[in-house]
């Protein structure tokens, strides 16, 4: 029996062509996604606000800012655990915006990725 012509996997003419259109278009809504979340800032506090930190969405530390009544010379290890819960949490905040942004594009793609 002859084979009928057509094309591979019975793509219609120019799916191919509109498939690379809507991938190119979303890889250009990626990076823009991409972009604003690196321009955006994330900031959380431990101890009640006794320490504050901001991290930017490229997870790079901005900034930290430390009561003067969260400075004991006595106990400087609760101090160091502060920060280091403010940045954890700083660092939680931008991972699940940056999660949450590549979710628009990723969640339809299934397992292909």
């Amino acid at each position: 029996m002859a084979k009928r012509g057509g094309y591979p996997g019975g793509m219609m003419p120019g799916g191919m062509n509109n498939l690379m259109k809507q991938a190119q278009r979303m890889q250009r809504q990626m990076e823009e996604g991409v972009k604003e979340l690196e321009s955006k800032e994330f900031t959380a506090a431990a101890g009640g606000g006794a320490v504050q930190v901001t991290v930017s969405g490229k997870k790079e530390l901005k900034s930290i800012k430390i009561s003067p009544e969260a400075v004991d010379p006595d106990d400087v290890e609760t101090l160091e655990d502060l920060v280091v819960a403010a940045v954890n949490e700083a660092m939680k905040n931008a991972d699940e915006a940056s999660s949450a942004a590549m979710g628009k594009f990723t969640g339809g793609l299934g397992g292909l990725i």
